[in-house]
């Protein structure tokens, strides 16, 4: 038992013997008054770094020293350290540290046994892979030292020609595909060839200009993330601050009302107060002329039964005086043609007034509320990515011009002779030959127009748009309507009464598309292509209901646009 300690002595873990601060074997190692070892370089570096303070510390317990300590090599630890490397040399056997062939990688086609090393290099002229413990000939060995080494990435198997059984070193450019030199004198005998050196050097530089634009494109999306992320900590800021104002008003207009129901339960006592008082004195009054006329009737039924004919003109003339109060007049009570029910009925008129602003108010803050939002998803770019918006539409009856009708399931305007088909309606525009949807608008939505005839505008609107006027009621002379004018001669967009000349192909069909949340408003020419016109950006603060309008007079009769059914 000892003979076979002795043999293979103790294992030292190597741990125990590094530096603290370089991690590494000890080298000249010392050892200072606190027990703890080191690297004399790595101390002495340690302690230069602190000689202007002149306190010098161990790194580990923080035990300090002054003077600094002077350093003597720890003779026993350096023996035991380089016993300990050359232990591990010897105790490394070429293959040790290797880890066997996985499934997916090389295996080295030297390595005896059922479990391979992994092989790290690969020889394209012995056509063979090595794991390291294999390779250190081609490293030593003259010879083997001018065999070009490849990393074993893949199967040497994979680079031979399955047809020749011989190293693919040769690149087809006209079959774009890697070949052996025998296959250049074989199928591929007329072909554009180049050797793969030449090709690897050909796609390197397309390689570099690739892997420019990935690292640009990588620097843009972290300036997009970068921005992403900002944009999400200021709308997390906003959303608390909009919490905050939303509490801070809603508290204020409570506080408001709070304060408005204790005035006015102060005037309703107070005016009760004062019309008690005043009917309180009169009530006394009143009760005190009774009182005198009862007074009064008593001594005239007295009087009436004297027999003494003196003393009864003599009592009569001081009796027959009136005895009411001058300033109580008859009929002094007259009750008011209002009561305290008339100030129920204005509180209540109050309430529902509130009540209606709320709701008035409420779909406007609900709308603005939703179209807030940190990102938005990408605009589309082909006909098929806007035909995923597309969204029904039908035009109203109670908005379109007299003189036009309505077809095609309420999708088709039409020119004519028309009046008084449609009924009068508030919604009715009465001198502007246009109609609008009944669909109001506030997200993401595509439709497409067509027409037969002069000059159509295909529009947006918000629904409170003038419908009397002869001017502003029409589309883009307004700053509640955007449109686009087609006609035989080009386009015009018209918004707040301006207008600007819009240059594109010609086309019967027009595609628009409206992102409510991102302000963006789209007019695209459709033919056998799709087209953009005209974008508008703005900010939108009520649904939008798409339009459509006649530029020309009545006597063009039969013309007509139409909403293209998409969905």
């Amino acid at each position: 038992m000892a003979e076979q300690q002795q043999e293979h002595g103790v294992d030292l873990d190597q741990s125990q013997f590094s530096c603290p601060v370089c991690l590494d074997l000890l080298k000249e190692p010392v050892t200072i008054h606190c027990g703890h070892s080191y690297c004399r370089s790595c101390l002495e570096s340690c302690w230069d770094q602190v000689k202007a303070k002149g306190k010098y510390s161990c790194p580990q317990c923080r035990q300090t020293f002054s003077p600094r300590p002077v350093l003597r090599r720890n003779n026993m630890l350096a023996e035991v350290v380089e016993k300990l490397k050359k232990t591990s040399s010897q105790k490394a056997s070429p293959s040790a540290g290797l880890a066997c062939a996985g499934p997916a990688d090389v295996a080295c086609d030297f390595c005896c046994g059922t479990q391979p090393k992994k092989a790290t290099m690969s020889c394209l002229t012995c056509l063979a892979s090595y794991c390291p413990a294999h390779l250190e000939p081609h490293h030593s060995v003259p010879v083997l030292k001018t065999h070009q080494l490849v990393s074993a990435t893949i199967p040497l198997q994979e680079k031979m020609c399955t047809k020749h059984n011989k190293l693919m070193e040769v690149y087809c450019q006209t079959d774009k595909r890697c070949i052996c030199y025998l296959c250049t004198i074989d199928d591929h005998k007329r072909h554009v060839t180049t050797s793969a050196a030449a090709e690897r050097a050909e796609e390197q530089m397309q390689l570099v200009v690739s892997q420019k634009k990935v690292q640009e494109r990588e620097k843009e999306r972290e300036k997009e993330l970068a921005e992403l992320g900002q944009a999400l900590k200021d709308f997390k800021s906003s959303t608390q601050t909009a919490v905050k104002s939303c509490d801070k008003i809603f508290d204020e207009l409570i506080s408001s009302i709070k304060r408005k129901r204790t005035l006015a339960k102060q005037l309703i006592k107070a005016q009760e107060k004062t019309a008690v008082a005043r009917a309180e004195e009169l009530q006394l009054r009143l009760e005190q002329e009774i009182a005198k006329l009862k007074r009064r009737d008593a001594d005239l039924e007295q009087l009436s039964h004297t027999e003494d004919h003196i003393h009864f003109i003599q009592i009569f003339q001081s009796l027959s005086s009136p005895c009411e109060s001058p300033d109580l007049p008859p009929g002094a009570v007259v009750r008011p043609q209002r009561s305290i029910q008339t100030v129920t009925g204005c509180m209540s008129e109050l309430r529902d007034d509130i009540e209606k602003l709320l709701k008035d108010k409420w779909p406007q803050i609900s709308l603005t509320v939703s179209t807030v939002d940190v990102v938005l998803p990408p605009l589309p770019k082909t006909r098929e990515e806007f035909l995923c918006y597309c969204c029904p539409l039908t035009l109203d009856a109670n908005s379109v011009y007299k003189y036009f009708s309505l077809s095609q399931e309420h999708r088709r305007v039409t020119c004519g002779y028309y009046e008084n088909y449609y009924a009068d309606h508030s919604d009715r525009f009465t001198n502007i030959r246009q109609v609008l949807c009944r669909e109001g608008l506030s997200e993401r939505c595509y439709w497409e127009v067509s027409w037969i005839g002069q000059t159509w505008s295909v529009a947006v609107s918000y629904k409170d748009i003038s419908r009397k006027s002869s001017y502003d009621s029409e589309f883009g002379k307004n700053n509640k309507s955007w449109s686009l004018l087609c006609s035989p001669n080009g386009y015009t967009f018209w918004h707040g009464g301006s207008s600007r000349a819009v240059s594109g192909p010609k086309s019967s069909k027009i595609g628009v598309y409206l992102d409510y949340k991102a302000g963006i408003l789209s007019f695209h020419s459709i033919s056998d292509t799709m087209t953009l016109l005209h974008t508008v950006e703005d900010t939108f603060t009520q649904p939008l209901y798409p339009g459509l309008g006649l530029n020309t007079d009545r006597s063009n009769s039969g013309y007509y646009a139409e909403l293209i059914k998409l969905w």
